[in-house]
């Protein structure tokens, strides 16, 4: 027999009607209308056409209900954009790129994924190494906020200089150089956006333009954030040629703990730094207050 569980037995059992306990409750996250256009790192997108608008409010829906990955994402924003922004201006690329790693990593630069992608710009081994990263046990850096960015602009200038269209660079970053290319060459286009392309690159797109739209607009999706996550700028930085026997002893005697030392230096992926190529390090030291 069908019985709310919500209800006493006995008026179960009598089938007597049963008030509802609860006013429903009123939506609180509405997707946002598809915008008539975007503006993208100096090109306009426009959703005018059918199938642009639904692949479009696909991912202004995703990102609407998406709770708890979207305000995250609001919360890391001044902290990751305040250390990057500046190392895209000073290498000519469009701060409009930011999005790409945040739809990346979802700015958290601890982010590691099934493939073995790491770091903010997810970068997976080879081609961390192939764009100047050391990747080992001990030194990791493509958790290095300041050198994955760097990594990562010369992968979009190299890009660029082949497509000449922000997009389509964007496109190669999840699809690879040597797949856009020949789908470019095979379906006689110009662009990524007029190509047909597996689902994962061509929603990845559009979720780069939704990421712009989100992080300039965030209210439009129904969020409300009023405590970012802060940057503090470090205490100072180390430079540091000899080995580190015990980074914890390390962090002690620059007036900080293991924690906020591992904190500030995710690149550093052991309890100490052999360094037994007598490499140059800046470890960051953190303020006290941490």
């Amino acid at each position: 027999m069908a019985c709310c569980l919500a209800a006493p037995v006995s008026a179960c059992a009598q089938g007597a009607d049963v008030p509802q306990e609860y006013e429903p409750e009123p939506l609180h996250f509405r997707a946002p209308r598809v915008p008539e256009f975007i503006e993208f790192a100096g090109q306009t997108y426009r959703f005018d056409r059918p199938d642009l608008y639904e692949r479009m409010d696909r991912e202004l829906i995703n990102f609407t209900y998406g709770h708890t990955n979207s305000t995250l994402m609001l919360k890391r924003a001044d902290r990751i954009f305040r250390q990057i922004v500046p190392i895209l201006e000073k290498n000519g690329i469009p701060e409009d790129l930011k999005y790409l790693m945040a739809i990346e990593s979802n700015l958290d630069p601890k982010a590691y994924s099934s493939a073995g992608a790491a770091g903010l710009w997810q970068f997976m081994k080879a081609t961390g190494r192939g764009y100047g990263l050391e990747v080992g046990d001990e030194v990791d850096e493509r958790y290095h906020i300041a050198k994955s960015t760097e990594a990562a602009c010369k992968y979009l200038k190299e890009a660029y200089a082949k497509y000449k269209d922000w997009m389509t660079v964007a496109a190669s970053y999840n699809a690879g150089q040597g797949g856009i290319s020949k789908r470019l060459t095979d379906q006689k286009q110009k662009k990524a956006m007029d190509l047909f392309l597996p689902t994962e690159t061509s929603r990845y797109m559009f979720r780069i333009l939704t990421a712009k739209y989100f992080f300039e607009n965030p209210e439009a999706f129904g969020f409300q954030v009023d405590d970012s996550y802060p940057y503090l700028e470090p205490k100072e930085t180390v430079s540091v040629s000899e080995p580190i026997p015990s980074l914890t002893d390390f962090a002690i005697e620059h007036g900080t703990t293991y924690f906020f030392l591992k904190e500030a230096n995710l690149w550093l992926r052991s309890d100490k730094l052999t360094n037994k190529a007598a490499k140059t390090y800046q470890i960051i030291i953190p303020r006290s207050e941490y």
